[in-house]
């Protein structure tokens, strides 16, 4: 098994923290997003992954991209540890809050969306960073009301072992405070992410420890 990664790609981290969790290993291959205009788009990374991101998972033959995609993969492949409940109301809440992170918080904020607004839009650094905080901020207050009002919502984003949607909750909060986004305002998520934060398997994963940071 094979993951193709780069270091600050949250996507990527998502599934590091997965694979830790499931206790599954996995050879690393970095795809760097900035090196040479970003060697996602050479040759090589273009014939395994026409949509030029990371993460990708190679398995025995097969190309799955897609972060939570791969996620829900190794939950059904790897039994130990589940990332998703077993009852269906269980597993619906833990999509919906992934989804509220991987596809309304991060889309806009990802690097070919900042990039864009730069180097197309002639936005400033400081514009750009605006950008940044502005949709992390809304979503992230979303979540916070919805975790915090939520009786499912326990030392973890549901209940008191670690999911889906925490391994997708982390690297966002790790993001928003690179970009020195404001998070007092989400005690619930702050509570969350110090659960998650005091286990190896997510601080593991943290994007300063991996190879292609060095």
């Amino acid at each position: 098994m094979k993951l193709h990664t780069y270091f600050r790609s949250s996507a990527a981290y998502r599934v590091r923290i997965a694979l830790n969790l499931k206790e599954v290993e996995a050879e690393q291959s970095p795809v760097h997003l900035l090196k040479d205009g970003g060697e996602q788009f050479g040759t090589a990374y273009d014939a395994l992954n026409p949509q030029h991101l990371v993460p990708l998972l190679e398995d025995d033959g097969m190309l799955l991209p897609q972060s939570l995609a791969i996620i829900e993969y190794l939950d059904e492949t790897y039994p130990l540890n589940p990332l998703l409940p077993r009852d269906p109301r269980g597993r619906a809440r833990v999509r919906a809050l992934s989804q509220a992170i991987a596809c309304d918080i991060h889309p806009v904020n990802n690097l070919r969306v900042l990039k864009y607004l730069s180097e197309k839009l002639g936005a400033s650094l400081e514009q750009k960073n605006d950008w940044y905080r502005h949709w992390v901020t809304l979503g992230l207050e979303a979540l916070e009301r919805q975790l915090s009002r939520d009786a499912e919502t326990g030392r973890f984003c549901h209940g008191d072992v670690p999911t889906m949607a925490d391994c997708c909750l982390i690297p966002q909060l790790y993001n928003a405070r690179r970009f020195e986004c404001d998070l007092t305002a989400f005690p619930t998520l702050a509570e969350i992410a110090d659960h998650c934060e005091g286990l190896a398997a997510f601080a593991n994963a943290r994007p300063e420890l991996q190879l292609d940071a060095q």
